[in-house]
């Protein structure tokens, strides 16, 4: 019996263990998944490592010029048989306006970069504990596309055969384009498909609908989105099919992010927890995003001592002690002699050895 006694306690010790790291992987699980307040220098790394990343990826794939040109075309007919094929009638109006077109062509190749850092950097500061969440919808995007640029090459209207698409950026000069001058021999101009000028403005667009507080901006955020559709039809740098390809890449980035973090971006709280190491692991972020909710042995009001009583504010309670902390002894005025330390003597009765009785 005694035996068997010893195998049963060798059985529960064994698997009294698989509990405990199952809790130590889940622990580490929902710290990942916590949002937290972002470090400044770090997300400035990620950035800057991840869009030389994104250009060096995008670049290296190799550009398929035959292929790609078969696909525009194919990409063409299906527009022409859906009856929505008005790229050309676009690119030929807007280029009839020099002062349009020319704007056109900045605005294509400078607002892509400047309106999504800059929201970016209104997260960081505004939207701490949605920054994460948000940029992970906006990474995640990005790679997306990067496989759509090698699965599918896929030239521009500009550069299709047959001369029908104006390549605005070539007829006025356009300083400063990817798609112009040496700048085109750095960048593979046969990665169309999906446009993350699309995929990227949405972003930039629903976050601002979402989180701003000012009609007017709210506004601003649909329209800016709406201008970058007809920029890149009007420029023959995308067709609008393209537009659909980053809508469906952003859309996978949203459902990973809420897979993730268990919620939609726009719902978490707007404060987080401070992410940088030293000090409490609650930092000031939490106590803003979550004001009034205190953590046992912290030091946050409202907190509960070892028996149960609720303690103060400054860490004791009325008629309690808080653990491990001396009370003051309360002044005695009793009558009496007293010790070294003030304490009422013990009556001489009390020690005094019983008297035999006779």
């Amino acid at each position: 019996m005694g035996e068997t006694t010893v195998t049963t306690l060798e059985g529960r010790h064994q698997t009294a263990a698989h509990p405990v790291e199952d809790r130590t992987g889940q622990r580490l699980l929902r710290r990942l998944r916590t949002p937290r307040r972002p470090r400044l220098w770090f997300e400035i790394l990620l950035i800057a490592v991840s869009y030389w990343t994104y250009s060096l990826v995008r670049n290296a794939v190799p550009e398929q010029k035959s292929e790609a040109l078969r696909n525009a075309d194919r990409l063409w007919d299906l527009e022409r048989q859906l009856g929505l094929a008005f790229e050309q009638s676009v690119n030929h109006a807007v280029n009839s306006v020099t002062w349009l077109v020319v704007g056109m062509n900045y605005y294509y190749a400078t607002l892509h970069f400047v309106v999504t850092l800059g929201v970016l950097v209104w997260l960081y500061r505004s939207h701490p504990g949605r920054y994460a969440a948000t940029r992970l919808v906006l990474f995640s995007t990005t790679a997306v596309a990067l496989a759509g640029y090698y699965l599918f090459p896929l030239a521009p209207p500009r550069l299709m055969n047959g001369g029908e698409f104006i390549d605005t950026v070539m007829v006025h000069e356009t300083w400063g384009s990817m798609a112009s001058g040496d700048l085109k021999n750095m960048s593979n101009q046969y990665a169309a498909m999906p446009s993350m000028h699309i995929g990227w403005s949405v972003w930039c667009g629903l976050t601002i609908f979402a989180l701003a507080t000012v009609p007017w901006a709210k506004v601003l955020g649909l329209l800016y989105p709406a201008g970058t559709l007809v920029v890149i039809v009007a420029t023959a740098n995308h067709f609008w099919l393209d537009a659909v390809g980053g809508v469906l890449c952003l859309s996978f980035g949203y459902a990973l992010a809420a897979l993730w973090y268990g919620s939609k971006p726009y719902a978490l709280p707007r404060e987080a927890p401070d992410g940088g190491g030293g000090g409490s692991r609650y930092g000031g972020g939490w106590s803003r995003a979550f004001p009034g909710r205190g953590f046992p042995g912290k030091g946050f009001p409202g907190r509960r001592g070892t028996d149960g009583a609720v303690a103060g504010s400054d860490g004791g309670g009325a008629g309690h002690t808080n653990a491990g902390v001396v009370s003051p002894r309360a002044p005695d005025d009793s009558p009496g002699p007293r010790t070294a330390d003030g304490a009422p003597a013990a009556s001489a009765s009390a020690h005094a050895p019983d008297t035999p009785r006779h």
